[in-house]
């Protein structure tokens, strides 16, 4: 049972964003950087599963999430992650932790949106959720020219059957874990948001 259990990244997934959830909820606490990264590092391979279209989300998402793991070391919450950057005027330098966060608030972002997508997507392509996800969360921020990547990877996406094989899930199971880390990830992302908005540091850059 147990070998079978950890090869469910969805479940991993879920359950690591619910207790995120709880975190921010409680209003106590603040969120910590260690178990945000891990719970960030548990999304990598869902990148990975949707094949070349996202490869360029996979790495940026993946080094960005190492990164924000390193720092865990040394910075205690996400909010002293931005006050550190703030004191020392690189909030939007490349490679600063803070930017590295808003890139990966936008991952979480795209598989939320993708997870509601393919819930309410009749049929076995995933081309549309997948389109509609990118769209919204990413586009913006890219230029013409990875756009025009997308665009043409998008063809090559593994259907719905194929994506929940790797994922070793069958569809009841994996609707349950994507209704609970879209219900979970939308408080954790707005918390990231509100982090860097409460600082006037802006999230569309």
């Amino acid at each position: 049972m147990g070998d079978l259990e950890t090869e469910k990244p969805l479940k991993k997934i879920a359950e690591a964003f619910k207790e995120l959830e709880a975190t921010i909820k409680s209003q106590t606490q603040e969120v910590e950087v260690a178990p945000f990264s891990h719970a960030c590092s548990l999304v990598s391979p869902l990148f990975g599963c949707l094949g070349i279209a996202f490869k360029f989300a996979e790495m940026d998402y993946v080094a960005k999430v190492h990164d924000l793991a390193e720092a865990s070391k040394s910075i205690g919450t996400l909010q002293s992650v931005l006050d550190k950057d703030v004191e020392r005027n690189s909030v939007r330098k490349g490679g600063s932790h803070s930017r590295n966060l808003l890139r990966v608030k936008r991952g979480l972002d795209m598989v939320r949106v993708l997870f509601e997508q393919i819930m309410v997507t009749e049929g076995n392509s995933l081309k549309g959720p997948a389109s509609k996800a990118y769209a919204q969360v990413f586009a913006p921020h890219h230029g013409w020219a990875i756009r025009k990547a997308v665009a043409a990877g998008m063809y090559a996406l593994p259907t719905k059957a194929q994506l929940l094989k790797k994922l070793n899930e069958d569809e009841s199971s994996a609707i349950i874990q994507m209704q609970i880390y879209v219900a979970a990830s939308a408080p954790v992302i707005m918390y990231v948001d509100k982090l860097f908005l409460s600082r006037e540091l802006g999230i569309d850059w």
